[in-house]
C-alpha cells in the first residue's frame, strides 16, 4: 500500500507546472509603448526625454504622453491574464 502512494506522489512531482507568461507578455506590451512614444516624438521633430510637462510643451508633446499613458493602461489586462 505504501509503494502505491509514494508511486502516485512521484507522478504527481513531476506532472508539468501550470505556466503564467502574463508578466513577460505585459513587458512586452510596456516596451512596445515607449517604442511607439520614441517614435511619436521623433515624427513630431522632437527628442525622447527631454521635454517636461508644463505650459512651456509643444501640444505634440503632449499628445504623445497621452497616447503613451493610453497605451500603457491598456497593457494592464495582460498581467493578470493567465497565457501557458
Amino acid at each position: 500500500m505504501s509503494f502505491i502512494i509514494l508511486f502516485i506522489m512521484v507522478i504527481f512531482a513531476f506532472q508539468p507546472a501550470n505556466v503564467n507568461a502574463g508578466p513577460i507578455a505585459y513587458a512586452v506590451c510596456q516596451s512596445a509603448c515607449n517604442l511607439g512614444w520614441v517614435s511619436c516624438y521623433a515624427s513630431a521633430g522632437l527628442a525622447a526625454g527631454t521635454i517636461t510637462g508644463g505650459l512651456g510643451a509643444p501640444f505634440a508633446a503632449i499628445a504623445c504622453n497621452v497616447a503613451q499613458g493610453a497605451c500603457m493602461a491598456g497593457c494592464i489586462g495582460l498581467l493578470a491574464a493567465p497565457t501557458p
